[in-house]
This record gives C-alpha cells, sequence and structure tokens, in this order.
C-alpha cells in the first residue's frame, strides 16, 4: 500500500514526521536508508526504543510489503544492540494497527521494549 490522500493531508502535524525532519528534538539511536530508531519519551524501560519509517504511513497495515525485511531487520539489530550493551536480556517487540487497537501517533512505529528476567514489568 502506498500513502494515502488523508495521511498525506495530516503528516504536516505529525509528531514522527517532524521528527524525521528536524523540526523536533528526539534521541536517535538508529537510521538506514528508510527508517530511524528514536528513544520513547515515556519508556517502559531503559533503551525502550521506536522504530519508525521516514515516509509517513499510517500504520503497519499501510506499511508497502517490500519495506518489511529492511523493518525486521531494523528491529533485530536495534534489539541485539539492546542485549549486547546490558540493556536486556531479551525484548518485546510491539505495535498497535488503528486507535481501536491503541495506536496513538497514526504513523508506522514499532516500540521495542528491553526486558530483563524478573523486571516486574506487565505488558498489556
Amino acid at each position: 500500500m502506498t500513502e494515502n490522500k488523508e495521511d498525506k493531508d495530516n503528516n504536516k502535524d505529525c509528531i514522527f514526521c517532524k521528527i524525521i525532519k528536524g523540526e523536533k528534538e528526539a534521541t536517535k539511536t538508529y537510521e538506514d536508508e528508510n527508517f530511524i530508531g528514536i528513544l520513547d519519551i515515556n519508556p517502559r524501560a531503559e533503551g525502550h526504543t521506536l522504530i519508525i519509517p521516514k515516509k509517513h504511513f499510517r500504520n503497519l497495515l499501510d506499511l508497502p510489503t517490500t519495506l518489511g525485511n529492511e523493518l525486521l531487520d531494523a528491529i533485530k539489530k536495534v534489539s541485539l544492540k539492546l542485549i549486547e550493551e546490558g540493556k536486556a536480556e531479551g525484548v518485546n517487540v510491539l505495535t498497535a494497527n488503528e486507535p481501536a487497537a491503541q495506536q496513538d501517533v497514526l504513523h508506522t512505529h514499532v516500540h521495542i521494549i528491553p526486558r530483563k528476567k524478573d523486571d516486574g514489568l506487565k505488558i498489556g
């Protein structure tokens, strides 16, 4: 799928688009040709990272499948880096698609939440 008209019209107000354009600050932890990784401003754990496409797509359902392997590669690289740095022993990889599923920002993003055994963190 490609960007729909609604998203092209509304992405000028999108917080993630502003971060990608350099209009808003964020702590960038990863970047490749099509994706960035930034630290979540309300982290569930140290190192909680969002993987975001540089182009505006409403959610994972609108992301072209041609970007799927690259997205997975970004998720793996960031996750392994968190483990290598000792911030995680494992990770939760989460995404929400549409407001009914608790998607707050209507720009595709994937949460990588670092986890350690018995960290007490409840996801859900």
